[in-house]
């Protein structure tokens, strides 16, 4: 295995559990008469003195960074017997198209496999030296599907930027949903496609380790669908993402059971290269009134598209979720933006189209991103990715019934518009909706279920261009409802609202500042066997403006935050704070909330409550933040500063 710099306790058993927490030595020297002493006296001032060497030394050891991502953690049942497996340890270098992957067999030390009541994955990840954050792809391949060559996604997630002194981080993901996969044997895949070259030294090491939580008398088995398809590209064992890079679109046949009673979809998604900062980009009919390459084209707008034999079947209006790397480094140490790690996924019940896919024979199932240009036109490229869990009857009746309504259009109803102050001040603003209503009579052993199914979602965009675009100021919101109801009884609902705003300021040739201030806000019931919950998160990163302060928030944290970044040929340099306020509930009574603040690489605040809260966790690092050289800066359209 390829390593780089070994920490004794990063691969320990404890860190699978908890984030180590480092303390300083403190030593006391006393005077003492020199006349008095004996033999012992001298005996303990000598180990004394090297006692104050010794420590003195240890403090000029650099001590990585925990990073991590304000989440909850996962609501697994307490005092369940639980067995861990580790699944495997890798390092990945030069990794592009070497995935890692793992023949995994289910364990049954904690009871018959698809019986647990809780499965979760510890990913545990360390590097040092200088890197790009890069996207990690874990998915599920079942070796006895006659969909073998197709694999479901059930992770992802993305790597902190490291640092010379290094850093580690956990994360605990709850994959419950996924237990169907976890029943059978199979292949667990990882892909995070790192590369090695002149400044770019930092390797990803990494372990993952599954942890299975029995089911018992007073411990219920969790609830499950029957069956999980891919929605995803063919992978093999050399190129294993089941992501497929759009445009074109991601289009894949599955035949669906014919007593399948219950479907539901989830979408992976996020943007890439030219489309990372998507939210930033102009819409083309202004773009020439932009200096040359200072954004991309096709606008701000997306949409993620789910098409059933051509049909649109539901819709996203995906989270602006923003990388480590992603336009001020220095603003996602230690703690990263929301999203980072686990990325979102979004939700739609299909059960609608039932009738219509429960016939034995193959059906297109069809994944795009769309923009609001008149052609749908995206620049390269999103990953896409998905599945549906499949709910199928007790007995092998088929499904009948027939789609009574259905009020799609292709494409959202979307407006752009500009105007140009006398100054030379530019603003853009985009808008765009989307309406669906979708109603189907599904029957099953001669009985019938009334399935309605809506969505209802809202976009606003306005960027404005100041002091001769020195200044870009962002102001983004996609909020709205998806709703599915089975004879009037809720089995999925999504109600959301992403605020995201982003200030970049250009001081000079080297130099720029910038401010975010985003959340996340969701209350989401993903199918009837998956547990909901409801998260209000708020990041405030960057450096803070009273007057942008003024315009996108109604209330402010207790202190401002400062953040910068500089690009010259002998290092990138900068710093950054973070402010986060992160509330959860769910379904099964489970709460957990927490607020967390760090400047300059340091926690300076970390207050947590709830049932899920446990050992508290605090991270510390004695790095300054101006002594940290960082990969560069990626800004929205391509653009670069300094040398």
């Amino acid at each position: 295995m390829i390593s780089i710099r070994q920490f004794s306790f990063l691969f320990s058993s404890s860190i699978s559990h908890h984030i180590p927490v480092y303390k300083s030595v403190e030593t006391e020297i006393v005077s003492v008469n020199l006349p008095s002493l004996t033999m012992r006296h001298i005996a303990l001032l000598i180990l004394l003195f090297f006692t104050v060497i010794i420590s003195s030394c240890l403090a000029q050891v650099p001590v990585p960074l925990v990073d991590f991502q304000v989440a909850q953690p996962p609501p697994v049942p307490q005092g369940a017997q639980k067995c861990t497996i580790q699944l495997f340890q890798r390092a990945f270098g030069n990794s592009f198209g070497d995935p890692e992957v793992v023949e995994y067999t289910p364990p049954t030390s904690c009871g018959t496999p698809g019986s647990w009541a809780a499965v979760t994955l510890n990913f545990t990840v360390t590097s040092n030296g200088t890197q790009f954050d890069r996207l990690g792809i874990f998915t599920f391949q079942n070796v006895e599907s006659n969909l073998m060559d197709f694999s479901v996604p059930v992770w992802r997630t993305s790597t902190p930027e490291p640092s010379a002194a290094g850093i580690i981080w956990t994360y605990v993901k709850d994959v419950t949903r996924f237990i169907p996969l976890f029943a059978d044997s199979g292949r667990l895949i990882l892909q995070l496609d790192n590369l090695l070259e002149t400044g770019l030294n930092g390797i990803y090491s990494t372990t993952l380790e599954a942890t299975f939580y029995a089911s018992s008398a007073s411990i219920p088995a969790a609830l499950k669908s029957n069956l999980i398809l891919p929605i995803s590209a063919a992978s093999d064992a050399t190129n294993a993402s089941a992501d497929a890079s759009v445009s074109p679109a991601l289009s894949v046949e599955l035949t669906l059971p014919t007593n399948a009673i219950g479907a539901y979809a989830e979408l992976y998604a996020s943007g890439n290269a030219q489309e990372e900062f998507w939210y930033t980009n102009v819409p083309n009919q202004f773009l020439d009134e932009l200096p040359s390459g200072f954004a991309f084209g096709d606008g701000p707008f997306r949409e993620v598209r789910l098409l059933i034999d051509g049909k649109v079947a539901g819709t996203a209006f995906p989270y602006p979720v923003v990388f480590t790397g992603g336009i001020l480094p220095t603003a996602w140490r230690p703690i990263t933006s929301y999203g980072a790690l686990d990325l979102p996924t979004y939700v739609l019940d299909v059960t609608p189209f039932l009738p219509l896919l429960t016939d034995g024979k193959g059906h297109n199932f069809t994944l795009d991103v769309v923009s609001s240009e008149a052609d749908g036109a995206i620049n390269q490229n999103w990953f896409v990715s998905g599945l549906l869990q499949v709910v199928t009857a007790p007995t092998n009746s088929p499904t009948t019934g027939n789609m009574t309504v259905y009020m799609a259009d292709n494409f959202p109803v979307s407006s752009s518009s500009a105007s140009v102050r006398q100054n030379g001040d530019e603003i853009i603003t985009v808008n765009a909706s989307r309406k669906i209503h979708i109603e189907s009579d599904v029957c099953s052993n001669n009985v019938c279920t009334k399935v309605v199914f809506d969505q209802s979602l809202e976009y606003s965009n306005v960027q404005s261009y100041l002091d001769d675009f020195n200044i870009e100021n962002v102001l983004q919101i996609s909020s709205g409802t998806v709703s599915s109801t089975h004879n009037g009884v809720v089995v999925l609902k999504d109600d959301f609202s992403f605020p995201f705003a982003v200030n970049i300021t250009t001081i000079n040739s080297t130099t720029f500042t910038t401010t975010f201030d985003h959340s996340y806000n969701r209350d989401l019931l993903p199918a009837p066997f998956i547990l909901g919950s409801t998260i209000q998160e708020r990041q405030i990163a960057g450096k803070w403006h009273e007057q942008v302060a003024a315009v996108l928030v109604t209330d402010s944290f207790s202190f401002l935050t400062g953040g910068f970044f500089t690009e010259r040929s002998t290092g990138n340099t900068g710093n950054g704070t973070s402010n986060n306020t992160f509330s959860y509930k769910d379904t099964a009574g489970n709460t957990y909330s927490r607020t967390v603040a760090a400047s300059l690489n340091v926690i300076t605040l970390d207050r947590s409550s709830g049932s899920l809260a446990g050992e508290k966790m605090q991270p510390e690092s004695p790095q300054a933040a101006l002594q940290v050289k960082f990969a560069g800066a990626r800004l929205p359209g391509g653009r670069t500063i300094g040398v």
